[in-house]
This record gives C-alpha cells, structure tokens and sequence, in this order.
C-alpha cells in the first residue's frame, strides 16, 4: 500500500498552521548500555563455555598427584536476524503534498520506528528475565535459583524471596553477587556495575545511590552502597521495561548480554520505474541474548 493523495487529504489544502503527532524526541541508546556490543561476520556465532580446574587435593608423600581436566561447558548460538519495514508515496502525492515539513518526516519516523525495534528486542530479555519459554545457554531462563553447573551443583542469580527495590533488597543482591563461584566451585570475583530499572523506580534508585547517609533513616550512617563503591556505572533508566517492579543489575562478567551486530541499521531509498512510486526502505540484522547468568542478577518485584 503507498501513501497517496487520499492517504493525508488534509496536506493538498493550504491553511494548515503546523503538523503534529510524530515528531518527538528520542530518548539515548539504552541497550548499548547495559549489554555488552560486538560485531559478527557470520550468519551465526557461538560462545562456547569451558571450566577450569577444581580445588588442589592433599598428595601424600611417594604418591603420585591427582591430574584434573577441564570440561566442555554450556554453548550459546546467536543466530543473527533482519529486521526491516519501509513506506513507499505515489509521485503524485509527493506533487501536490504542500507541506515539505510532512515529507521530509517520514524517514526520520522510519529510522525512529528502527532504533525502537532494536531497543524492544533487546529490552525484552529482560523483560522475559523470569519466563521458562526463555531460555539461555544452560537451558534455564535468565533469573533463577537453579541455573546448573556444568559439574553438578546450582547456583542463583535472583534473590530467594521477590522484593520490590530498596536499599536492603539491593544490598541483598551484591550480598548474593559476592559469594558467586565458577562451574568448578572456585569463588569468582565478580562486582555489581550498573542497575537498571523502569521508570517508575527511578526516584528510589536516586536515594538509594546517591545519598550520602543511609536512605530514609534517621541514622546519621554511611550509604554502604556507595562507599563500597558498587555501580560505577549508576543506574539506567530502561524505557522498554514492561514490568513496572521488576528490576536487574548488571555485573562485570564477561559475556553476561550480548548484542551482535551483523549489520547496522540502514535507510535507502529508490524509485519502482513501474509505478513511480518512491521507496524507502529500512533494515537492520543482529542477534542477541546472554551466555553466563553471573552477568545478571535481579528480581521481578515483589508484586
């Protein structure tokens, strides 16, 4: 279908004082932000795990020591897709369209409609944090308390009881963060970077981050958070969160969320000889997800 001169009727008549509804201001990348961005070359890539090695045994004197292996761990496929929609308008509506302003917005409108698409996919795995239909390169959704090791044994990236964000379901989660360990048990330094939240919590996640004293107390006490120096990156305010209590923090493990860009997101524009028509269209092709849960820890609210 092309937009035509029946399409916007109201733009072939003089007397139009101005033109509204599409023309907004974007909010900054936000995905860039809180997963970790790299380039494929492929069709698809892989992230392949693998363990290390496990705590030293005692040797007795004479014998021979204990050799270790490692082992093969969870593979993650990232398996890249296009995305792409475009508009095409008669050469006649493009004629007699009085108003340039309406003409000149609708490959803006399309790249916005792009960059939202690319911000909603990857927002979404947050989104489906908690859905078993989800699931990562252990076979588990991103937060859980049973994500396998690949030599036996669980571990947890959310905490045991759903809690809403306050200052001790935070400190509840860094609690959880420092006593994380690898596949083979060894304890794994790993430290909180960033929080991420929905809009509706960014008045909590200010107090709680930036005061100086601990948050809503009368206590003349240090804001631990702060001086423990957690969240050198602050908190991030995701606009494409559905879940209205639902709230992560991102760690400095490699390989937590990854976004890999086969192609960038582009705009071209042509004419069909055939119908005059002009098209414009654009695309973009990526894939992403995660591949080590230790890079995500969180909780779904307790709502």
């Amino acid at each position: 279908m092309s937009i035509n001169t029946t399409t916007n009727p109201k733009l072939l008549w003089p007397g139009q004082l101005d033109l509204w509804g599409k023309f907004y201001n974007q909010h900054a990348p936000e995905y860039s932000q809180f997963m970790e961005v790299k380039q494929s070359t492929q069709a698809f890539e892989e992230l392949q795990g693998i363990t290390g090695f496990g705590l030293m045994p005692v040797k007795t004197e004479g014998a021979a020591l204990i050799l270790d292996n490692e082992a093969q761990g969870f593979n993650k496929r990232f398996t890249n897709v296009t995305y792409a929609m475009g508009y095409a308008v008669t050469k006649e509506e493009i004629a007699d369209n009085l108003y340039e302003k309406a003409s000149s917005s609708r490959m803006p409108a399309l790249a916005r409609s792009m960059k939202q698409t690319i911000e909603t996919v990857n927002a979404n795995h947050l989104n489906r944090a908690t859905d078993s239909s989800y699931t990562g390169a252990d076979g588990v959704e991103l937060l859980s308390l049973v994500h396998p090791n690949v030599n036996g044994g669980t571990y947890a990236n959310e905490l045991s009881t759903p809690a809403d964000l306050s200052e001790a379901s935070l400190e509840d989660i860094c609690i959880l963060i420092d006593q994380a360990e690898d596949d083979r048990g060894l304890k794994a330094l790993i430290r909180p970077e960033q929080l991420i939240i929905h809009p509706n919590d960014r008045f909590t996640a200010t107090r709680i981050l930036k005061s100086t004293l601990q948050n809503d107390t009368a206590n003349n006490a240090t804001n631990a958070l702060q001086a423990e120096g957690f969240f050198s990156k602050g908190y991030l305010v995701s606009h494409f969160l559905t879940d209205t209590d639902a709230w992560f923090v991102t760690t400095d493990c490699p390989y937590g969320l990854v976004h890999l860009e086969r192609q960038a997101a582009n705009i071209e524009q042509d004419n069909d000889h055939m119908t005059k028509n002009l098209i414009v269209t654009g695309d973009c092709r990526f894939s992403s997800g995660w591949v080590d849960p230790r890079g995500v820890y969180g909780s779904e609210g307790a709502a």
